[in-house]
């Protein structure tokens, strides 16, 4: 078992590589006209049922902070990239979906973002420690989660 300057250092490596990667995958969308947080909940939201999602599960789903979902949304929906739709179910709630333009947009900046994660990311790891590391934050993101 690992001891606790390990365990420590597990955490501090984890905290300080997405303070290092994240600017420079927003570096890297920022010629598409997509800032990171809208690419994700745009990735997000298309790949849901139906190209859409409650705005609370895409608060859970969605790496923006739940606070911050709903604001990212009125700025996609600005952008005509997606339309908040009622819940016919629950009037209290509503859905986000991806428009078209929405889709189009992200596939075109897909390229860009897969290639910045390859380039800061998962060019300094071995095959392995890529299944190991996604294995293991898995294990957490499950827990935590529940």
């Amino acid at each position: 078992m690992a001891d606790e300057t390990e365990r420590v250092a597990a955490w501090a490596a984890l905290l300080r590589t997405h303070a290092a990667v994240v600017p420079r995958l927003e570096r890297a969308l920022q010629p598409t006209g997509l800032p990171l947080t809208w690419y994700d909940v745009l990735l997000v939201t298309n790949a849901a049922p139906e190209r859409r999602l409650r705005m609370s599960e895409l608060g859970r789903r969605a790496v923006v902070s739940r606070e911050r979902v709903s604001r990212v949304v009125t700025e996609l929906e600005q952008a005509g990239l997606v339309e908040r739709q009622a819940n016919p179910d629950d009037r209290r709630s509503s859905f986000a979906a991806i428009t078209p333009e929405g889709r189009r947009r992200l596939r075109k900046a897909a390229p860009v973002y897969l290639a910045a994660i390859e380039q800061h990311f998962l060019a300094h790891l071995e095959e392995d420690e890529v299944r190991v590391l996604a294995r293991a934050l898995g294990k957490v993101l499950a827990a935590e989660e529940a």
